[in-house]
């Protein structure tokens, strides 16, 4: 995208919020870089140079708008829309691990040498993993300087920062002011505009997105399937706690109609950009929604589909291994039957946590957790006890890895060489465990009545065949199709209620 400089300078012109993201703007005159929708007047075109990164235009010399603030937008859909080295790389980095594990540990999970990873990132983004790593932190330090009372050495490290010294001189150089000034200048603004302040140890923040956003199936899914214990619904947010490198934490997750309220609690605020990262792929953030609609409203079946609720999003997970359990526990049962089988799991394995803000008692339990569960302890047909044991002892094991850095292909038969996963298991993990945008589900039979009712075909061969045409989006056609159906997963629950 930042290699076609005419499109990059209309949407510039155009104050385009749909390119937020995508690509960002370095002025030349001034020395900063911007997201394609400040507000500021547009340069001139000569003016402008364009980068694929917020780390590109740091390694480039520029600062950080302080208007449009380009280190808030919305990440890149590209990265949660591919699977080869680069964009499992990004997810990777996301995640946290060049800061937990350095260069060689993600290039180790990537399956190269550090200098084929070093020399792929910088020719697609201008940047090496150490200088995208670096953006990220500066980022979470911004968030801890603005949304928290933590001292700044605190917030160094919580941030990811191995000194004081280079969290200084970092913060100082994305965004031209000390972390004090920067603190300062946000106290100044959030006068103006006060907000509800956050409890004690609590973080709050807005999680961005490209519009539309449709929340109905998005959170009605969530909470319609939510684990007691785990999850919740309350107070018009989902609420859930999370397993996290350092610690565990508890997110809740509001809709808004230009952002999502987030509010987190962790037991160590270093997982603070790994918890950002993992909330914004549940509710798949970084998606594209204008490229999805335009794709799957050329099918004049489908387009009153989409012209109804434009800006649907997949739902996804924030634990691969914790979602592949679920779903096969929910194998050709009802989602009432698969809370219950969750919850007995939750409850004899999980580890319990605190939560006074609300009623989430356990994180899911890990598959080390499970590999030591008694069979015979479970209320499960034995073919499907068969299934969920050799799962969890491969996910345990190691011989099945499922995460940001898979392999979608790969995953996909690791999973179908396992006893008791057919195509429909197989394909609900690649779409909301993996992120695979183009997961499909042909067999589905909540998926085959909506296709009937829109004129679609019906039988799986000839649905697959049809939706050739939607490709690569098919993942979120299915959740159009399934949007058609009287169920709770696609409404937003009623004021007051409750999980």
């Amino acid at each position: 995208m930042h290699t076609d400089t005419e499109r990059c300078v209309r949407a510039v012109q155009s104050k385009d919020a749909r390119f937020d993201g995508w690509f960002f703007t370095a002025v030349l005159t001034t020395g900063i870089y911007c997201r394609p929708s400040c507000p500021a007047v547009p340069p001139k075109p000569e003016n402008m140079t364009f980068h694929p990164s917020a780390a590109a235009c740091q390694q480039a010399g520029f600062r950080a708008c302080k208007r449009c603030r380009p280190d808030t937008s919305p990440g890149s859909p590209e990265w949660n829309a591919r699977a080869d080295t680069v964009a499992r790389a990004m997810r990777l980095i996301g995640d946290g691990v060049v800061d937990r594990e350095g260069v060689p540990g993600l290039a180790a999970r990537l399956g190269y040498s550090t200098r084929q990873v070093e020399r792929q990132l910088l020719a697609e983004l201008g940047a090496g993993p150490l200088a995208l790593a670096r953006a990220q932190r500066a980022q979470t330090a911004r968030i801890l300087i603005e949304t928290t009372g933590l001292p700044m050495a605190e917030v160094a490290f919580a941030a990811g920062f191995s000194s004081i010294r280079t969290f200084n001189d970092t913060v100082r150089e994305v965004f031209a002011l000390t972390p004090g000034e920067l603190r300062a200048r946000s106290a100044r603004h959030g006068a103006a505009t006060p907000a509800p302040a956050p409890a004690p140890g609590m973080i709050a923040l807005r999680l961005p997105y490209r519009a539309p956003l449709s929340p109905s199936n998005l959170f009605g899914h969530l909470a319609a399937t939510a684990v007691p214990g785990v999850e919740e619904w309350r107070d018009g947010a989902y609420r859930r706690t999370l397993r996290l490198p350092y610690g565990h934490g508890i997110a809740a997750l509001t809709p808004h109609p230009d952002h999502i309220g987030c509010r987190l609690s962790l037991t160590d605020p270093r997982d603070l950009t790994i918890a950002i990262s993992r909330c914004r792929r549940l509710l798949d953030l970084d998606a594209d929604p204008v490229a999805v609609d335009e794709r799957l409203g050329a099918d004049p079946l489908l387009r009153p589909l989409v012209d109804k609720e434009p800006g649907r999003r997949v739902p996804r997970t924030v634990d691969a291994a914790e979602f592949a359990v679920r779903a096969v526990l929910g194998q050709q049962v009802s989602t009432a039957a698969a809370r219950t089988h969750a919850a007995r799991l939750v409850t004899a394995h999980g580890e319990r946590v605190e939560d006074p803000g609300g009623g989430l008692t356990h994180l899911f339990p890990s598959p080390a957790a499970l590999a030591a569960l008694d069979p015979g302890a479970l209320a499960l047909p034995r073919s499907r006890r068969t299934t969920l044991t050799t799962l969890v002892a491969a996910l345990a094991g190691g011989t099945l890895r499922l995460g940001v850095d898979s392999d979608w292909d790969e995953a996909r038969a690791r999973l179908g060489a396992l006893p008791g996963f057919g195509p429909w298991t197989v394909e609900v993990i690649a779409m909301r465990a993996l992120g695979d945008p183009d997961a499909f589900l042909p067999t589905d039979l909540g998926m085959r009545r909506a296709a009937a009712d829109a004129g679609l075909p019906a039988t799986p061969a000839a649905l697959t065949a049809h939706a050739a045409a939607w490709r690569p989006w098919r993942a979120y056609a299915v959740q159009y199709l399934w949007a058609t159906g009287d169920h709770p997963i696609n409404y937003l629950p009623a004021p007051g209620a409750g999980s």
